[in-house]
């Protein structure tokens, strides 16, 4: 179990910690944990160097931890705490599961003790995150929930219909209720704010910041902009909205044909397409003051949209096809209206469209409140392999772990030689160390897990 986990860095659902103090942080990283996408906490580990250097005392260790937990948060929670002996050392692992709470500390109560993780810190949870949270435990989403500020007249229907004819299908009045863009509140029929999100007259009243922000900048960063423009468009419009200025402002090559000319794109459109759809379907719009941005570089397209992941869903889990819809409503209305092809296969499709020509696969990652997808410009030539660096990964594919002295006779070179080559790997990313520390005899190395493409 400690190999796997040093062979991670630290972030959403990982944290090393030296002892078992401050109590206080620990505290608010269990929260944390509990109310995002649970997580491990690793007791005994250097969080920078990852040297193993082990608990004095685990077993006491260990009962102060689940006292701790059980004095001081709220509701109830009792994650699994395990003693775990690592050559002569020992240490703690807490693993701790994603709950529907919110949890909050007892200290600090419900207001401002809810704690959620963004990337590797803790942050307390505003009023939008816990309105998050308690919409979980009830099994409904942000826009499924009654717009009572307007009635019926507010949504356009007559344009969704049309939407509607363009694949074939009807809006009739009780497919608008199994869409749930109106529903029955306090006796009469009111729209749902994935309604007014979707097919809103005056959406921007309600939402103002429900717009795409489009940029063109000049060269790599965004101090000199080319061209800038807003959508405040009925959802689906906008999507071919940002895909034709994405089109308008990227290359497209000449591929000269026996009969015609080829126009290629600089990005394959399935993956600007998908990327930008990702982006509006799985928004957080109850964030006040973020919008969904586009913004188009010399070398790349950046792609963002106002909420990290959906509690309970990591980035790993997201690229291996699992999916957890934010936006209820305006899913189900694209998936009717062949936007969406199937559930959670959007980052695989980006993956698969950019390698199909060539291109640096996409890069995903939550920053902040905020998630973004990466298209890259430019065919990337595939480095050569060694063949002692292919050899190395067969190894440890089948082996997985390596110490100093079976690489030099894998290689058949000197220790020395071996070790160097092994720490020329550690530094560029491929292999992490695991020892008690920088002169440890017995240390190995492993693959580096990666958490991204």
């Amino acid at each position: 179990m400690l190999p796997e986990l040093l062979a991670k860095e630290e972030g959403k659902t990982l944290e090393f910690k030296e002892n078992c103090r401050p109590t206080q942080k620990i505290l608010r990283t269990v929260v944390a944990f509990a109310n995002t996408a649970g997580g491990t906490l690793v007791f005994g580990v250097r969080d920078r160097t990852k040297e193993v250097i082990g608990l004095s005392d685990p077993l006491k260790e260990e009962e102060r931890l689940a006292n701790l937990f059980a004095d001081n948060i709220r509701p109830m929670l009792i994650p699994d705490i395990r003693i775990i002996s690592w050559r002569d050392r020992e240490i703690i692992v807490v693993l701790v599961p994603h709950l529907i709470g919110p949890y909050y500390l007892r200290s600090e109560g419900p207001a401002k003790g809810v704690y959620i993780r963004l990337g590797s810190t803790n942050r307390r949870a505003g009023p939008e995150i816990i309105a998050e949270i308690q919409r979980l435990a009830v099994n409904t989403s942000f826009d499924e929930q009654p717009c009572t500020k307007v009635n019926s007249e507010a949504i356009d229907f007559r344009a969704a219909s049309e939407f509607f004819a363009q694949v074939s299908l009807k809006l009739t009045p009780a497919k608008r209720h199994s869409l749930n863009l109106l529903v029955d509140h306090g006796g009469r029929e009111v729209p749902t704010r994935g309604a007014v999100l979707l097919f809103g007259k005056n959406r921007r009243d309600l939402f103002p910041d429900a717009v795409i922000r489009c940029a063109r900048f000049r060269g790599t960063d965004k101090s000199r902009f080319l061209d800038q423009v807003e959508i405040d468009e009925y959802l689906p419009r906008a999507v071919e909205s940002a895909v034709a200025f994405v089109e308008r402002h990227t290359a497209q090559a000449l591929e000269i044909e026996r009969v015609r000319r080829k126009e290629i794109p600089e990005y394959p459109p399935a993956a600007t397409r998908e990327a930008i759809i990702n982006a509006i379907v799985h928004a957080d719009y109850s964030i006040g003051g973020m919008s969904i941005n586009v913004a188009v570089f010399d070398d790349r397209i950046e792609i963002s949209n106002p909420g990290s992941l959906p509690f309970g869903l990591t980035l790993e889990a997201a690229l291996a096809g699992v999916s957890k819809l934010r936006n209820r409503v305006i899913g189900r209305v694209f998936r009717e209206l062949k936007l969406i092809e199937q559930w959670g296969s959007g980052m695989g499709r980006m993956i698969a469209a950019c390698a199909e020509v060539g291109l640096r696969p996409p890069h995903f990652e939550e920053i902040g409140n905020s998630f973004r997808v990466t298209l890259y410009s430019g065919k990337v030539a595939t480095p050569a392999v060694p063949e002692w660096q292919r050899q190395l990964v067969r190894y440890l594919t089948e082996k997985h772990e390596i110490s100093t002295r079976d690489a030099a006779q894998i290689w058949k070179i000197s220790d020395r030689a071996a070790r160097t080559r092994l720490k020329k790997l550690v530094s560029v990313g491929i292999l992490t160390e695991i020892g008690t520390g920088p002169k440890d005899p017995k240390r190995v190395y492993v693959l580096k897990e990666r958490g991204n493409v």
